[in-house]
């Protein structure tokens, strides 16, 4: 009878038929008095969402010290009913360390210091080696429930706000069960690690430790495993590794199309400025699967970056009605406000995302940037501050924050926070820019500059796309400026101008440069691009005037005589070559021709002395 009531009640569970498996398991209960049934009563209690009930059952029956599994669902229970500090009083403050495995480095480390030394035996190491025998007395079972209570722990002292203790509570977890992976996803989504220390802790993991019932495949199935977290970790640390991984695991493993490894993608091209291919990724993963709210927060960024504001209020409209109790339905309606400079609205919806998930980075960084945009720095750097106390391993809100410094000229305040983003991510380019920008309003040019170049230098070797960063290019041409290195200036300058760059101080600045080296007729040219970009620009205006007075005191109209003869002649030698070559066209035609002709040769001369 037992084996029937059994097997109805896991058909019923695996229905979703829950008053089903209740009514057979209380049944199953009373006729066994087993405690493992006791437990799956409760099981069904609390996926039928009855947490007060099957916390309740837990305690009148004592299950709750019985054995692990009983602890961790009774902590489960009291957590979905937000009594944190209950929840932690059952799972204890204390994780169990003893379990934690060790990788194959740490073994060989262990036997050496097993080993006799000068001293004698190490005690160290037979403590290391008792601990690891504690492992293997224990049941496997039992140590993934142990692990779990270390993640539930995690969950409690992140709700109290203690960060620190919550991130030690997520490690211990994946150190004793490396497929505790929810311990593992709060670690990364949460930016609890810098980039270094994401690395470290993948290198402490024992995948090894994996159980398969096929002992060949355990080697494949620990590097299978391995690579999967390492998609997840930060981009701007190791991006070969992560894109061998990546690689491996499309082209070995099938996982091309998978949802998680081309969010990795997307991401990375994210990081790298290249938005469009980013945006591409996202939406073929929205085209399969249009409600995985993971992927919403970078596919957001991406419509905000390329300006697509009629696609963002689609995406907004239909997530608010179809899913007003996600964050990343707010997320949208913000994003969307922001796109249209209404700022107010924008930080309402910002402000409810972050209502709805306090953890939630996108929120909170989208609420800052609304005070940000209006000039509201007070408010910018308190919003900041919030999410860098959440964040702690992330530098973006230690960027933000130098940013609004630098904004108001608090220099030393400034350096403070880059410099803190600095030691927790070497590699952003962004952040070296501002670092630079510090450094060359304090007059510290040779830092300033090296710090431009290693910027431009990350942005080419992560592929990013060159006019993302015309700014930092444009920033170390002032620089050499100021060094007056003047050569290396103008080079820069005319990169800039090359990628497209339309802005009247990189022209004032280039004109600037020419003047130095002494070639006043073309400053004169370009000063004269630069007021065709704003006419009443006073700046280039003024730099003109002293151009022209230049170039006259120097040689005249033209510059150097010989040389605008040459250019004159050249002129009129393509204009008869033209005549002849269209000499059977018609009058009209040929006058249209050596106009067009004329126009041609005069952009080529202003292009050339501009070059």
């Amino acid at each position: 009878m037992e084996k029937v009531l059994r097997d109805w009640r896991l058909d019923a569970i695996n229905k979703h038929q829950y008053e089903s498996a209740i009514f057979v398991g209380d049944k199953l209960l009373a006729l066994t008095n087993d405690p493992k049934d006791a437990f799956w009563l409760a099981q069904v209690h609390f996926s039928s969402g009855n947490y007060t009930r099957a916390q309740s059952f837990l305690q009148k029956h004592n299950l709750i010290d019985h054995s692990p599994s009983c602890r961790y669902l009774a902590a489960h229970c009291l957590i979905k009913q937000s009594k944190f500090d209950e929840a932690l009083s059952i799972l204890g403050e204390k994780n169990p360390t003893h379990l934690i495995s060790t990788t194959s480095k740490a073994r060989r480390k262990l036997q050496h210091l097993n080993g006799n030394s000068r001293n004698g035996p190490s005690k160290a190491g037979k403590v290391r080696i008792e601990r690891s025998e504690e492992r293997e007395n224990e049941d496997v079972s039992d140590i993934k429930f142990e692990a779990a209570m270390c993640y539930l722990r995690g969950i409690c002292y992140a709700k109290q706000n203690a960060f620190d203790r919550a991130k030690e509570c997520y490690k211990d977890a994946v150190h004793i069960d490396v497929q505790c992976f929810e311990a593992f996803d709060q670690l990364m989504k949460n930016s609890l690690m810098s980039p270094d220390e994401e690395w470290i802790f993948l290198d402490s993991l024992n995948f090894d430790s994996i159980s398969v019932d096929d002992s060949s495949t355990s080697q494949q199935t620990a590097q299978f495993v391995k690579m999967l977290y390492t998609t997840r970790l930060s981009k701007y640390k190791n991006p070969a590794e992560r894109n061998n991984a990546t690689e491996s695991l499309s082209t070995h493993y099938g996982l091309a199309k998978n949802s998680d490894l081309l969010l990795s993608k997307a991401d990375l091209l994210f990081t790298q400025c290249r938005f469009k291919e980013a945006l591409a990724i996202t939406s073929s993963i929205l085209d399969t699967d249009e409600y995985n709210f993971s992927i919403y927060p970078l596919h957001l960024a991406c419509l905000h970056e390329l300006d697509q504001t009629n696609t963002l209020f689609l995406v907004s409209h239909r997530l608010a009605d179809l899913y007003p109790e996600e964050p990343a339905s707010w997320l949208a309606v913000g994003i969307y406000y922001l796109n249209i400079d209404k700022i107010s609205e924008a930080r309402r919806y910002f402000s409810k995302a972050s209502v709805i998930d306090p953890h939630s980075g996108p929120a909170w960084i989208g609420f800052a940037h609304t005070f940000a945009a209006e000039g509201e720095h007070d408010q910018a750097i308190s919003a900041y501050t919030t999410a860098a106390r959440l964040f702690q391993g992330t530098h973006l809100p230690q960027l933000f924050l130098g940013m609004q410094h630098l904004q108001l000229n608090n220099l030393s305040l400034a350096g403070e926070y880059l410099n803190t983003a600095h030691q927790l991510c070497q590699t952003d380019p962004l952040l070296l820019n501002e670092l630079g920008v510090v450094f060359y309003h304090q007059d510290h040019l040779g830092p300033a500059v090296k710090l431009f170049t290693r910027a431009l230098h990350i942005a080419h070797e992560i592929d990013s796309d060159p006019r993302a960063w015309v700014a930092t290019r444009a920033n170390l041409g002032h620089a050499h400026r100021r060094q007056s290195n003047f050569s290396l200036a103008l080079q820069e300058f005319n990169e800039v101008l090359r990628q497209g760059s339309k802005d009247v101080q990189v022209f004032c600045a280039k004109g600037l440069v020419l003047l130095e080296l002494d070639r006043p007729w073309e400053a004169v040219c370009v000063f004269h691009e630069a007021l065709s970009v704003s006419t009443q620009d006073p700046v280039a205006t003024d730099l003109l005037t002293r151009a022209l007075k230049e170039n006259s005191r120097i040689s005249g109209w033209g510059g150097d005589s010989e040389a605008v003869d040459e250019e004159f002649t050249y002129m009129l030698q393509r204009k008869e070559q033209n005549a002849k070559e269209f000499s059977h066209v018609n009058l009209g035609n040929n006058e249209s021709l050596e106009r067009s002709g004329i126009e041609d040769d005069e952009s080529m001369m202003v292009m050339s002395d501009a070059d």
